[in-house]
């Protein structure tokens, strides 16, 4: 198999839906020898921040020296981004060469397993293979039916900021939401929560108390901001130390309040993770499209948020960092979301917006988005491309102001792309 046959097996309409439940999963990992028996692992769920968050365990993990994988959905600019070994992105020809480990198992499954099944198995596979010490594990979709919850308790199961999101498929209460992610606990393990919405909290606390899982909860009270710049944030977590992450935002101290408490977890079952590779770790963490600034002449934020939580968050960072500019919203969004929520929120703080179509077919037509925004009484701009949408944004913004994309991870790729071609 060469890389593109791997990758047109992949995305193989045979493989499209979303079908709850492990059987399959199971059946195709039973027919590969269980490799995911093999790993051991940090498993993680949440509406947001949950791959911010396996960023930075995974980014610590081999910083301390230990052969670490990373899990992780969707990608940005290329599929390999998905599964990584410290930091490095599966190669095309072992990509190619696991694909076609799996290819028959899936090919003779009669109930056939979706795309993300088969993307998982594939990741053990490769994992497995690989000799990983561990596996940072992020959940697809939910967490109880999701493919990655085929695992036994993992060393530290994490629940991250929970939100509405998915509510077709996970539930349209923040409790029906949380006991879908609280899924991932298994008997015995420990669970560390996010510090949020108490009646949240209340159901990942029962779920623990159901099946004697230690909880620890991170205490973001116990977060000292020390400075915080469109470079970086320094910070303390119970200590005097002062650590450094370059991820902006004062959510993303709170995921870093998390990680840390993950690890002390760790530490406790004996892995050994100095105070030198955690603060070398958090301080090299790379997770693109997360209020990702990449450009400063104008300046250029490129962030994937497309829910109501996510949308208070860049508001929030555009205040913090860029205030009394000029704000240009480059938007695209998918059809399905609650982008009204999202728009009300981003009202607050744009001055102009532009509207793009990102490539999905779920994504809403930019004529259609730019309409909807209309209402706020702003210059709207609907543009045919994400390209063309970002050279307009850009323009917008001028010498004086500030673009920032927002509303899909689908098109943050396509947004970093046209801001390379343009650098050049």
């Amino acid at each position: 198999m060469t890389i593109k046959e791997a990758l047109e097996f992949i995305h193989n309409v045979s493989w499209v839906g979303s079908k709850p439940g492990l059987s399959r999963t199971n059946e195709l990992l039973e027919r590969l020898g269980n490799p995911h028996k093999k790993l051991r692992f940090i498993h993680i769920a949440g509406t947001n921040g949950k791959g911010s968050t396996a960023a930075m365990l995974s980014s610590i993990l081999t910083a301390a020296g230990y052969k670490t994988g990373l899990y992780t959905s969707p990608y940005i600019t290329v599929f390999n981004e998905r599964i990584q070994i410290c930091g490095e992105y599966i190669p095309d020809e072992d990509l190619a060469e696991f694909t076609e480990r799996v290819s028959p198992h899936a090919l003779a499954m009669e109930d056939s397993p979706t795309e993300f099944e088969l993307v998982c198995a594939i990741a053990f596979e490769y994992f497995a293979a690989k000799n990983c010490d561990f596996v940072v594990l992020e959940v697809g979709m939910g967490g109880r039916l999701d493919a990655t919850n085929i695992i036994d308790a993992p060393e530290c199961a994490v629940i991250t900021n929970i939100g509405l999101d998915h509510v077709a498929e996970l539930g349209d209460t923040l409790e029906l939401i949380a006991a879908e992610k609280a899924g991932i606990i298994k008997q015995g393990c420990d669970v560390v929560l996010y510090q949020q919405d108490s009646s949240v909290m209340d159901v990942v606390k029962e779920v623990c108390k159901e099946k004697e899982a230690p909880l620890h909860v991170a205490d973001f009270d116990a977060i000292a901001e020390i400075s915080s710049s469109r470079e970086g944030q320094e910070f303390s977590y119970k200590s005097e130390k002062v650590l450094r992450t370059p991820l902006l935002g004062e959510h993303q101290l709170k995921n870093a309040a998390v990680a840390l408490e993950a690890l002390n977890v760790l530490i406790a079952k004996g892995w050994k993770i100095s105070n030198e590779a955690v603060a070398e770790g958090l301080e090299k963490t790379v997770w693109p499209a997360r209020f990702q600034i990449v450009s400063k002449n104008p300046w250029f934020a490129v962030d994937g948020g497309h829910n109501p939580q996510c949308a208070a968050t860049v508001a929030d960072n555009l205040k913090k960092y860029f205030p009394d500019m000029r704000r240009v919203i480059l938007m695209g969004v998918m059809g399905d979301k609650d982008y009204l929520g999202m728009t009300d929120i981003l009202d607050e703080v744009a001055d102009e917006y532009v509207t793009v179509k990102p490539n999905n077919p779920r994504a809403m037509k930019a004529e259609k988005l730019a309409e909807h925004l209309s209402r706020y009484g702003k210059p709207v701009t609907a543009c045919a491309s994400v390209a063309e949408g970002v050279i307009i944004a850009m323009k917008a913004a001028g010498e004086d102001g500030v673009a920032c994309s927002v509303g899909s991870l689908y098109m943050s790729g396509d947004v970093l792309i046209a801001l390379k071609n343009e650098q050049k």
